[in-house]
């Protein structure tokens, strides 16, 4: 048999069964009854003879002289049991392999046996009409993968890296605040309160920053460039450019941090450019994954914060508050402020249980006294999160701070700044009275998906804060101080269409609820004694519509509320408006 009778024996019948059945694929009627088709597919298939055998296969089939040539001539067409061929049928991806197998291994049983007659004139004349049906669709492919080479090439020689990547963000709000007067702490109010002049003790309580709001409105932007580089495939190397001008709308604005949105700074606001962030984050085995960071470290970017659809900056909450829960923050550390050192890792001890642990330094980089990696502000986050299904995420978490006030660089924040002056400095550590202020958080946070269109997400946290030294008359070693926030959030992701999400969160931000601080001493500039315990429950209502635009750019226009500012309802009610504007690309 010569070499090109054998070449066609192979190419002949594949042809043949691949015009079958990837054109029957194609063909697959949608309305088949499936419970029928699972029902006769139990048996095994079985060998034809004939294609008469095949009850559904008719002469005015399109495929019917294909079929017939591979049944009958090469024996390597197998039926259902009930006798059928289900020519309509969509075939599954192992179907066309068993047929093309078996009809190989026909043509190896023919060139083994020698049929000198098994490619007749037809079967040329077939491949012949084949090849040139086809010839101008083979030229096509061919020109579009010399193109396709070609602009890789072009690619590849001008790429940016070959490791590297580059992201963007940028944010730009419009926005600002309404109400009232600026917020006041209770100790100002008690003292106001207890005056015989209310406005006089009013006026010297605001101080020379007047009564109003600065409720100017304001449009700012936040810009981010991020570098990715992999050298493993599996590592990453994250390198963070960043400029903001989002002034904060905290104390001197609105006498509170409360009204603070989740992209703001109290750095440099003025558009300068920073080294944000700078990490290298590797597995150790298939559990592990550990994160180094040289500068920007954050918990809650390393860790699991469990409100998975408003954590995020650019796309989620429009509060500072709403993110997630301030333990997160308990390293006092944040992007482009040069802060934020250390070392954590994420060990997922199965499908349902990750153990989270970490360490950051606020200033790891500064070698000076009560600075540096172990000798200055750190704080230190250990947390279990159970997932026992993609939808109930729950987490315990703890985390321990040191947080130097000697230094008197705003190193005692002691709940993220998110709540009162007084959860935040509950001490009143300043540069007359420096407070080191040791810190125990403990939190628990949980997040249940209903459904894909609505997920309920909260938490609940508990701060001890205790004094270190003395400090004045009002502070003592070891005085002790207790904080509680806690927070609901709802999502509503794809609301209205594809890509939108709408959020509401309501919450009581950080609280001081009891506190050591403080003594009976009274004096006609302070009728009564400061004791830094918030009398009144603050709240925080937010309400969010993110409308996704495209994949790179998306609107929110956002309300935040806040109900008795400051823990004390002698305050008035303050709102923040703003429309935040995404690109992401």
């Amino acid at each position: 048999m010569s070499r090109l009778t054998c070449k066609l024996l192979y190419v002949f019948p594949v042809l043949l069964i691949t015009q079958v059945l990837t054109t029957a694929g194609a063909k697959a009627a949608p309305t088949q009854d499936i419970e029928a088709l699972l029902e006769d597919e139990q048996g095994e298939v079985e060998q034809v003879t004939s294609v008469s055998q095949l009850s559904d296969v008719q002469p005015s089939d399109w495929a019917f002289q294909a079929l017939q040539s591979l049944v009958e001539r090469y024996g390597c067409i197998a039926g259902y049991p009930n006798g059928t061929f289900r020519g309509n049928r969509a075939m599954t991806r192992y179907e066309f392999a068993a047929g093309l197998d078996a009809c190989l291994n026909r043509v190896q049983e023919l060139i083994a046996n020698n049929t000198a007659d098994a490619v007749k004139k037809e079967d040329l004349e077939i491949l012949q009409r084949l090849q040139q049906e086809f010839s101008d669709g083979l030229v096509e492919l061919g020109g579009r993968v010399d193109g396709l080479e070609s602009r890789t090439a072009v690619l590849e020689s001008q790429q940016f890296s070959t490791t590297t990547k580059l992201n963007a963000e940028v944010i730009m709000s419009l926005g600002g605040v309404f109400g009232g007067d600026r917020a006041l702490n209770s100790d100002q109010w008690n003292e106001i309160n207890g005056s015989a002049n209310r406005e006089s003790a009013k006026n010297a309580a605001y101080g020379s920053g007047g009564r109003r709001l600065q409720d100017n409105t304001t449009f700012s932007d936040r810009i981010r460039l991020n570098l990715i580089s992999s050298f493993t495939g599996q590592d990453q190397l994250f390198a963070r450019l960043e400029a903001n001008n989002s002034t904060a709308f905290n104390a001197p604005v609105t006498g509170t941090n409360m009204t603070r949105t989740s992209w703001d700074t109290t750095n440099s606001a003025d558009n300068s450019v920073q080294l944000g962030k700078l990490y290298y984050r590797f597995p150790i085995g298939n559990k592990i994954n550990v994160i180094v960071d040289a500068v920007g470290g954050e918990f809650y970017d390393n860790f699991n914060t469990i409100n998975p659809l408003l954590s995020s900056t650019p796309i989620g909450a429009i509060s500072r508050f709403g993110r997630f829960s301030p333990i997160y923050r308990a390293s006092n550390t944040s992007s482009a402020s040069n802060t934020g050192s250390g070392i954590s890792a994420n060990w997922k001890i199965n499908d349902a249980i990750t153990l989270s642990g970490g360490y950051l330094a606020r200033r790891g980089s500064d070698p000076s006294t009560g600075k540096g990696l172990f000798d200055g502000t750190y704080g230190a986050l250990g947390q279990i999160t159970f997932q026992p299904n993609n939808n109930l995420t729950l987490g315990l978490t703890y985390a321990h701070s040191y947080l130097r006030g000697e230094n008197n660089d705003g190193d005692v924040v002691v709940s993220g700044s998110y709540g009162s002056a007084f959860a935040n400095n509950p001490f009143n550590s300043s540069a007359a009275n420096s407070v080191n202020t040791t810190t125990n958080h403990y939190g628990l946070q949980a997040s249940y998906r209903f459904n894909p269109q609505f997920t309920l997400s909260g938490w609940l946290g508990y701060t001890q804060a205790i004094a270190e030294n003395n400090a004045g008359a009002n502070v003592k070693r070891g005085d002790q101080a207790e904080i509680w926030n806690w927070a609901v959030t709802l999502a509503f992701p794809d609301l209205g269409k594809k890509g939108n999400l709408g959020g509401i969160i309501f919450g009581q931000p950080p609280k001081v609820t009891s506190n050591d601080f403080g003594s009976s001493a009274v004096s006609p500039t302070n009728l009564v004694a400061d004791r830094r315990v918030d009398n009144d429950t603050s709240y925080h209502l937010e309400a969010l519509y993110r409308y996704q635009v495209n994949s790179n750019l998306s609107i929110t226009p956002g309300l935040i509320v806040i109900f008795n500012p400051e823990h004390n309802s002698n305050n008035d009610t303050i709102f923040t408006g703003v429309l935040r504007t995404t690109f992401r690309f």
